[in-house]
């Protein structure tokens, strides 16, 4: 039934359908006054952003793009959610991460949080930083363990925690079949981490302890964090969470479990990041390739595959931390919408150390505003019928899972690790993203774009150690990070940072897009611009240099005023001492110039060789 507005016509009822071909019209016209002359799918094509793993994200989706059904939430093949009533029955959980030794100082933060908010928690124990097995009895003294599920990361040695925490159970009289949460045992992921050899026997006694005793907790973790923090893509992550997923049904049924028992004792874990679009379809891909396994493996009604998404470190930065905040929200927003049943939003000092009580509290109150405030667990599935989101999805469940088709033919999970191939292919995957932030076409907001060189630095407690020997660790920052470090150590031994004098030529209306471009670009490696006075000319520019205390300068303006002037200023600044003269601008506007940078250049390699000239170790 059509419902009219109050003069009886349809709101678009003079309106005609537009078509595809009149936007594409359309967008070329934009297109030829930015000085780009392309016409039909070529003017779309350049509207167009590339992806990782060969995904392309277009500028507009239309009916055309709808993807086949992606059935009923709670129905396989659980592309719109493992649960019928998705989120919306009391939200995702809460889940909050803690790694503290101190099993007194545990409790507090342990408590401290139950009561604003979470309802589930992480706890490391054992090994680096995590609280001893002695100590767990301790650190959940006073908690509700029949209300608080507890998920363990108990490393590379998992039967102790295990042992210790069934054991506080029976202790406080909490009853098999009330139990909940995660024994968090994954041999697999241990092995890419620490590059051990995996040994799936454990996972195999405390997979079938579970089932046949404890029907509320789930004995293994599916962990994809370990390549998504090696510098894996999301079509990688996904795949090898799968070849994962496999090596464990395949260990689990043949000690005896059915493929219904084995799925039902999995855990998958995803990493959200601040592409929110990203995220969702990552998820909802990743439920619609586990209901393939599932159905391959004969039992299509048991692949609602239970997800634990936990907010990305790799997009977290150590400089301007605030701002992980808000990576943090869209990450949180993304895995949400997407429809993990359990969320875990690292606290913005993450990178850090150890988090205060600050930062967990922002961390916790994260997913409350949104459930609460913002009511996103309200709607079942709320990105379904989105023609970009099932596009998306589509598209990088079919890129998933064709890797993981590759790792298969490698011999599985364990024979990809072993063979070093997995490590190949996420180092590669790195070096490309590693050439595009080097760039700044993947912007990172307070390191590469906007930084604040006089910035306060956050300081923590640190981390304990990291054990090495698998996989590394990535952070997109870390190019930037090693350029600022050197400036801050320069800093610190002189008493000033290295400089560069911006030469901007002409009045400000001409030369401040590119002298704040100049001015951002060197700020991101610790090049502190001086930019006084506003403008100058070949008879001003030589004083104004010596009075910056700089020996490199850069000319800002436009092409024009290059072609006038940029000769005459350049001679005067070499003649004042400036050792290098470095125009923003692509080469071919000034032969003059030693260096030129411009949208699109190697920002990393421009930096350094400045901070390798000017000495700065």
């Amino acid at each position: 039934m059509t419902v009219l507005p109050a003069d009886g016509l349809p709101p678009a009822a003079e309106f005609p359908d537009p078509s595809h071909d009149q936007w594409q019209t359309l967008v070329e016209g934009v297109l030829r006054r930015s000085g780009k002359e392309v016409t039909g799918p070529a003017a779309e094509e350049a509207l167009s952003t590339a992806l990782g793993d060969g995904l392309t994200v277009r500028p507009l989706y239309t009916s055309i793009d709808a993807s086949a059904d992606p059935g009923l939430p709670g129905f396989a093949p659980f592309t719109r959610g493992s649960r019928a009533t998705g989120n919306t029955t009391d939200g995702w959980d809460v889940r909050q991460r803690h790694q503290l030794a101190d099993p007194v100082r545990l409790n507090e933060a342990v408590l401290g949080d139950l009561e604003n908010g979470v309802t589930s928690l992480w706890l490391a124990v054992g090994g680096p930083g995590g609280v001893p097995v002695s100590g767990l009895a301790r650190a959940l003294e006073g908690v509700l363990l029949d209300l608080a599920p507890v998920a363990l990361d108990a490393g590379t040695d998992p039967g102790p925690a295990v042992r210790e925490l069934l054991g506080l159970y029976e202790a406080r009289g909490v009853s098999k079949e009330a139990a909940r949460g995660s024994l968090g045992v994954d041999p697999l992921g241990q092995a890419a981490r620490t590059g051990t050899e995996p040994d799936l026997s454990g996972a195999v006694h405390w997979s079938l302890l579970c089932s046949r005793e404890y029907p509320g907790l789930r004995a293994l973790a599916v962990d994809a964090l370990p390549y998504h923090e090696a510098g894996g893509s999301t079509a990688q992550e996904l795949g090898l969470s799968l070849a994962t997923g496999v090596a464990y049904l395949r260990a689990l049924t043949a000690s005896g479990l059915s493929v219904e028992e084995a799925c039902a004792q999995l855990e998958f874990r995803y990493a959200a990041t601040a592409d929110q679009f990203l995220t969702i379809a990552k998820l909802r891909a990743a439920r619609r390739l586990w209901a393939r396994v599932a159905e391959v493996c004969g039992a299509p009604d048991s692949g609602a595959q239970r997800q634990h998404a936990v907010t990305s470190s790799v997009m977290m930065t150590r400089r301007d931390p605030w701002v992980n905040m808000l990576r943090t929200t869209l990450a949180c927003l993304g895995a949400g919408v997407g429809g993990a049943e359990s969320v875990t939003v690292l606290p913005f000092d993450h990178v850090l150390g150890l988090p205060d009580a600050f930062a967990r509290r922002i961390a916790r109150n994260t997913s409350t505003i949104l459930m609460e405030e913002s009511h996103l667990a309200r709607v079942t599935d709320p990105a379904g019928g989105s023609w970009y989101v099932e596009r998306l999805t589509d598209e990088l469940a079919s890129a998933a899972w064709s890797f993981f088709q590759e790792i298969e033919k490698a011999g599985g999970q364990a024979a990809a690790l072993r063979s070093g191939m997995v490590q190949e292919r996420l180092a590669a995957t790195w070096a490309a993203r590693s050439k595009d932030l080097a760039r700044r076409k993947e912007p990172v907001t307070g390191v590469s774009e906007f930084p604040a060189l006089d910035e306060r630095p956050v300081e923590r407690e640190p981390a304990p150690a990291v054990p090495g020997g698998g996989l590394p660790k990535v952070r997109r920052d870390e190019a930037f990070e090693a350029l600022r470090a050197r400036s801050d150590a320069h800093l610190a031994a002189t008493g000033s940072r290295p400089k560069v004098f911006i030469a901007a030529l002409g009045p400000a209306s001409v030369h401040t897009a590119r002298a704040s471009f100049a001015a951002n670009l060197f700020l991101a490696g610790g090049v502190e611009p001086v930019h006084q006075p506003v403008s100058v000319d070949a008879s001003t520019a030589a004083e104004a240099f010596r009075a910056s205390g700089a020996t490199t300068a850069c000319l800002c303006s436009t092409d024009t005023l290059y072609a006038e002037q940029a000769d005459a200023v350049a001679s005067a600044l070499r003649a004042a001492g400036a050792e290098r003269i470095i125009l923003a601008g692509r080469p071919g506007e000034y032969a003059g110039a030693d260096v030129h940078v411009f949208a699109g250049c190697d920002v990393v390699a421009v930096l350094s060789s400045e901070l390798d000239r000017m000495g700065v170790a």
